[in-house]
């Protein structure tokens, strides 16, 4: 059935669920990916939540709430299987641990919500369904029911009108830091480092750009996942006038009931348009000794946070090439079988943040971007995904940026190990900046000679 006819079955089926039913469920005649998110823009309802998988079989579009919470212990008490719970930790919240006056942000850094409606395509299967309130759902929501429910399912505007075409203009930009106290930070942190404080942290600039008009996040998002391939795409917003979007290649883990999958993501060169150059940077990165060792660093702090955990842990021999439309990295899989016990709460906290955005031993990295990094990353290189019963699973939220009418801020880090150089690691930022600055301007391509690319 289409759309429409959908909304209609799902009100019938509401008015005369029986009080044990959680979810109703109906099937949809398929969409494409552009009329999903075409739908998802028109929408009122908030907050929302869009999700696709890195390998493309999942989509989700989570709109209202029957409940939501800060904490993903609490998370885990408030729906029933097949439900999911939309959401994440922001960066802030790992560094969260020393002041009473940080606690109290957490309410901005950890947001957990089932949602009313969801619209899921699971490879060619479409559905439109509804988490029906329960009473410990609507006790944790205060007044909603089924009135509610009923009353946001007439509000879905369906279909949605096909968007028109907008174009751009960037009025300003700047950077924090500018690239003069970036390199006077990159000083500080060698200087760290060569005192034995940590042996890497990253550090993160971010790129406010002014607009000649608001931002439609849903069609940048469009944009970025018709170009961005073998990446997580996603929006959060919890109300109208704040979107967070992006399309990141790293995965934080993914469960399968005790099955667990993680990886270790770091180490980054360019691409080039010209094939034999490009396969001379790939060759570069797999071979370079900074690289190696900055990617060998992420992965030994997840297996050393994971082996307490896991009957089971497997690593791959060797880091495989990630090549992506901007850049390229290195990637060590890990896959593992949890203990007992072990929950999405608990992986979360050892997992988030990996070295890969936060830096090794984690506490000092942190404290030293606490105290040095000139901005609150908020959702950056934060934890974004769902909880579930059976499978959870989170992304990395880089290659991401904040949609605030006619504000973009993007967002990028890049890590710091003996022999990291200023100029080529503001290089490296550019470089990933670009994946989503460049749906704005195509021309933007920084041109870096051949050496500075391998920097």
């Amino acid at each position: 059935m289409n759309l429409s006819t959908a909304i209609m079955a799902l009100q019938q089926q509401v008015i005369h669920a029986h009080p044990e039913q959680t979810r109703i469920s109906v099937n949809l005649q398929p969409l494409n990916s552009s009329e999903l998110i075409e739908w998802l823009g028109a929408q009122v309802l908030f907050p929302q939540f869009y999700w696709q998988s890195r390998d493309s079989d999942e989509e989700v579009v989570a709109l209202g709430q029957c409940c939501h919470c800060h904490d993903v212990s609490l998370a885990n008490t408030l729906f029933t299987q097949p439900q999911r719970m939309w959401g994440g930790q922001s960066f802030a919240s790992a560094s969260a641990s020393a002041s009473a006056s940080e606690n109290v942000n957490r309410a901005n850094s950890h947001y957990y919500f089932l949602p009313q409606i969801e619209l899921t395509r699971l490879n060619t299967h479409w559905q439109l369904s509804v988490n029906l309130p329960t009473a410990k759902q609507a006790m944790a929501e205060a007044g909603y029911d089924k009135a509610q429910l009923l009353a946001n399912l007439a509000r879905l505007i369906a279909p949605a009108p096909t968007p028109l075409p907008q174009t751009y203009r960037i009025e300003s930009r700047h950077h924090v830091p500018e690239f003069k106290q970036w390199s006077q930070l990159v000083t500080n942190a060698l200087t760290a480092i060569e005192q034995q404080c940590f042996a890497k942290v990253v550090l993160a600039r971010k790129t406010v750009l002014t607009l000649n008009r608001p931002l439609s996040a849903t069609q940048f998002l469009q944009q970025s996942r018709q170009l961005n391939q073998q990446s997580f795409h996603f929006i959060f917003a919890i109300n109208a006038d704040d979107y967070f979007v992006g399309s990141t290649p790293e995965r934080l883990f993914r469960r399968d009931a005790a099955c667990l999958q993680t990886e270790a993501l770091a180490g980054t060169a360019a691409r080039s348009t010209n094939k034999a150059e490009d396969r001379t940077l790939a060759n570069w990165l797999l071979h370079d000794k900074k690289n190696r060792y900055e990617n060998r660093l992420v992965k030994e702090d997840l297996l050393s946070r994971l082996r307490a955990r896991c009957r089971k842990l497997q690593v791959a021999s060797r880091p495989e090439l990630i090549r992506l439309r901007k850049v390229q990295h290195l990637k060590h899989k890990i896959s593992a079988q949890l203990m007992a016990g072990v929950d999405d709460a608990e992986l979360l906290t050892c997992l988030q943040p990996t070295a890969a955005i936060a830096g090794l031993p984690r506490q000092p990295a942190l404290d030293f971007i606490t105290k040095h990094e000139p901005f609150d990353r908020g959702w950056y290189s934060g934890a974004l995904g769902y909880i579930g019963q059976q499978q959870s699973e989170f992304c990395v939220a880089i290659r991401s940026a904040r949609v605030r009418g006619c504000e973009l801020q993007l967002f990028a880090g890049a890590g710091i190990v003996p022999g990291s150089e200023p100029q080529s690691e503001w290089q490296e930022l550019e470089r990933k900046t670009a994946t989503l600055l460049t749906l704005l301007e195509p021309d933007s391509d920084i041109h870096i000679s051949r050496e500075q690319q391998r920097a």
